[in-house]
């Protein structure tokens, strides 16, 4: 039986195990789906060993950027992006994908609708900020995109910055940070909230709980919410038709 997975460090509350195992069961697929977690991506090699039946697999935190170096070969949307979500095991190696632009892109059209934007806050710098910035600057012409972090390189943003900012100037802002994910629900970006208004967009790619507490607060000033759940949806089905291709 054919065996797909996902690899990350916590995985106890894994969206895609559930997703693809109800997937195959309803569809008749003839496959499993399980969950690998690694304490360093080092380990990498060897649990693929142990996998010899292992087709394919996601990639989720904190990995899908240093699992580039394991890759024989690379998908010139996730080399352009910087990082790697799905992965198809091939018998040359290790070939690497990125459907989270598919789906990040996708699931903001159902937010923001007819309307026209071209400025945004990307809360978080890893590879799900990439693959977010890649959309907005590549695919929709956004031309004023600024990462946040806690930890901010010269041309990024701190949280602190945004209390100095008008927020009015950045009518889209997305959240990449695992920040407000259950259990820790009792957490939020910390961003100036008060801000927020009836322009605003605010899309939380945390889909657990449906509704975070940065969505609560971003809905009470009038904002239009969105969480991850429909982008999740959209990039483990174009994962399922990348592995299918071989």
């Amino acid at each position: 039986m054919d065996v797909y997975g996902l690899i990350g460090k916590s995985l106890v509350h894994s969206f895609s195990k559930r997703y693809f195992t109800a997937k195959f069961q309803k569809e008749g697929i003839q496959a499993r789906y399980k969950l690998f977690e690694l304490e360093e991506i080092a380990e990498l090699p060897m649990r693929l060993r142990a996998e010899p039946t292992l087709r394919g697999f996601n990639v989720t935190i904190p990995y899908k950027e240093s699992i580039i170096p394991f890759l024989h070969d690379i998908s010139p949307e996730a080399e352009a992006i910087g990082a790697v979500n799905t992965v198809c095991i091939l018998p040359t190696g290790l070939e690497g994908h990125n459907t989270d632009a598919y789906g990040f892109a996708a699931s903001l059209k159902t937010l923001l609708g007819s309307k026209r934007l071209s400025s945004a806050l990307i809360l978080g710098t890893g590879g799900a900020a990439k693959a977010v910035h890649y959309v907005l600057t590549n695919q929709l012409g956004f031309i004023n995109v600024s990462f946040v972090s806690r930890t901010p390189l010269s041309d990024q943003l701190s949280y602190e910055a945004l209390f100095e900012l008008d927020l009015n100037n950045f009518p889209l802002i997305v959240n990449t940070t695992p920040l407000g994910t259950y259990p820790n629900i009792d957490f939020c970006p910390p961003i100036p909230y008060h801000q927020l208004g009836s322009d605003h967009f605010v899309f939380d790619l945390v889909y657990n709980p449906e509704e975070t507490l940065m969505m609560r607060h971003a809905r009470s000033k009038g904002a239009m919410v969105q969480n991850g759940s429909e982008m999740l949806r959209l990039q483990a089905e174009g994962a399922w038709e990348i592995w299918n291709r071989y």
